[in-house]
């Protein structure tokens, strides 16, 4: 039985490098243990502190009496001798008192945990994840900043260097059109008198010379100048202000125009400026539609859509418990199985798979190296069916319900989609380019897929196929199915789908990918090439 495959087929190589959020939850918990030893080490520090404070006390009574008079005070004995235990032991005492450090605890429960924190690329990640949810679904800094998102119940907002640190992350990775976008809500939040560390020189800095890189030189000259005049001996801003200038006045002398055009004073904002086109030739249309916008579900498709009982060609296993199916587009026909995992199967599916999920990989088409990319963020884990009675019986479900053999198919992957998670448009089979995508499994192409919804998502999250226009939403214990081959073994471009960005809560999928081998005489080829 073949084990699993990633194919170059879906990938043109893709939050915190998307953590679990169960292990989101747990780091949630360690902080709040890390508060509570924070706590503990300062009482600590002010218990040992109210000690020395009582041993100045009591030290500074005596000494202003023994200074008054120095040769009368020692003209008792008994001053004499406590003198001479004050230097000799109290004093040592009091030394090591000081000397006690109740920073241990806290340092060692951090060393203990420190192992477990994210680290700068997760920083970078979850970063990027946020850019990535602003730019699908089409919201502003000023909603990040505020909490303002659809669906959210907790409030929780971005100081000013936090929206900083996220300019400067996007800056870093010349990423300048979210740089822009940033640094002006920081700027925003400044001048309405947030408190903040970063300094107004620095944010300023940033979005001066971001502004120029899209373009914007009028814009870019009037914030160096807010620069100059908060601090005139900026190491760059007088030599940036300069050849701003100088090539603002080269481009009007190109467009024989005099003067120099006023920036403008309408605050930037999302739409000020085109995001840069990508690798992505749909990405419009794919955005669009996991915003729910271009779903072209006309009232005449929907009419030519039914749902039905399924009994898998009277297969004995589905006769006393039709599947429930629903049709969910017509051509290509992809149709739905409601209740087709139980909420017991599912956490089962779970446990098995959370101590092996791992950043999904897809397979270079040049290279042919396994990798993380950047259309891909989500964890994934393979499953076989020996493993435990649930998965085996998941198995021979989908085998029930699709007629179709799974011998020859892969492994139940099961894939986690933290906020921000995706899986940009891919096909799941290979096409003629990649020929030998599946070589390796002697199973042929992947002629159907089947997916299993395991979780609710609060928002974002839909299944979309930009080809034809559809949006699938995830339900949890539904599953969702289509063919990638027609009849005679050619690829059906229209297949081609993504996972939008999940906006609000988490996503658990798993999936089977059918190969061909074995479905002879269950999908016999048609008269045509497209049947």
């Amino acid at each position: 039985m073949p084990k699993m495959m990633h194919s170059g087929v879906f990938l043109i190589a893709f939050f915190p490098l998307n953590l679990l959020l169960g292990q989101m939850t747990d780091l949630i918990y360690t902080e709040k243990e890390l508060v509570q030893s924070l706590k503990e080490y300062i009482k600590a520090e002010e218990s040992k502190l109210d000690a020395v404070k009582s041993w100045a006390d009591k030290l500074d009574v005596v000494t202003r009496a023994s200074t008054l008079d120095p040769e009368g005070y020692l003209a008792h004995p008994v001053n004499a001798y406590k003198l001479m235990k004050r230097l000799n032991t109290e004093w040592s005492e009091l030394e090591s008192l000081v000397l006690q450090d109740p920073s241990d605890g806290f340092i060692s429960n951090m060393t203990v945990h420190r192992q477990y924190f994210p680290d700068q690329e997760d920083e970078k990640g979850a970063a990027k994840a946020l850019m990535r949810l602003q730019d699908t679904y089409k919201l502003d800094s000023e909603s990040f900043a505020r909490g303002k998102l659809p669906g959210m119940h907790h409030n929780a907002i971005l100081t000013v260097d936090d929206c900083y640190d996220m300019g400067k992350t996007a800056y870093n990775e010349a990423d300048y059109y979210h740089a822009v976008l940033w640094m002006q809500q920081a700027l925003r939040q400044m001048d309405a008198e947030e408190e903040h560390v970063v300094s107004k020189a620095d944010v300023l800095d940033y979005l001066s010379y971001s502004v120029y890189q899209m373009g914007d030189l009028p814009r870019a000259i009037e914030l160096t100048r807010r620069l100059v005049a908060i601090d005139s001996s900026h190491q760059r801003a007088g030599g940036n202000l300069r050849y701003f200038e100088k090539l603002l006045s080269k481009q009007l002398n190109e467009l024989n125009q005099e003067g120099q055009e006023p920036a403008t004073e309408e605050p930037i904002q999302l739409g000020t400026y085109k995001r840069p086109n990508d690798y992505l030739p749909e990405r419009e249309i794919y955005e669009a539609l996991c915003r729910g916008e271009g779903v072209k579900m006309t009232t005449e498709r929907r009419s030519r859509l039914y749902c039905r009982y399924h009994d898998g060609n009277r297969n004995p296993r589905l006769l006393l418990q039709p599947m429930k199916e629903e049709d969910e587009w017509d051509s290509p026909h992809i149709v739905r199985y409601l209740n087709a995992l139980s909420d017991q199967e599912i956490e089962k599916i779970k446990e098995l798979a959370k101590p092996r999920l791992a950043r999904a990989t897809v397979r270079d088409p040049i290279t042919g190296v396994l990798t993380t990319a950047n259309y891909r963020v989500s964890k994934s884990a393979w499953l076989e069916g020996e493993e435990d009675p649930v998965i085996e019986r998941v198995n021979q479900r989908i085998e029930d319900i699709t007629g179709l053999t799974t011998q020859t198919a892969e492994l139940l992957q099961i894939a986690n989609y933290g906020v921000g998670g995706q899986y940009e448009p891919h096909f799941d089979f290979s096409r003629k380019e990649e020929p030998d995508a599946f070589k390796t499994l002697g199973t042929g192409n992947r002629v159907a897929t089947f997916l299993n919804y395991m979780s609710d998502v609060e928002a974002g999250g839909a299944t979309v196929f930009p080809d034809f226009g559809a949006a699938i939403y995830p339900k949890k214990g539904t599953a969702v199915f289509w063919y990638n081959l027609f009849r005679s073994g050619e690829g059906d471009y229209r297949t081609r789908h993504a996972a939008c960005p999940v906006l609000v809560g988490s996503k658990w999928v798993s999936n089977k990918w059918i190969h061909e081998r074995g479905q002879e005489f269950r999908r016999p080829c048609g008269l045509t090439e497209v049947d």
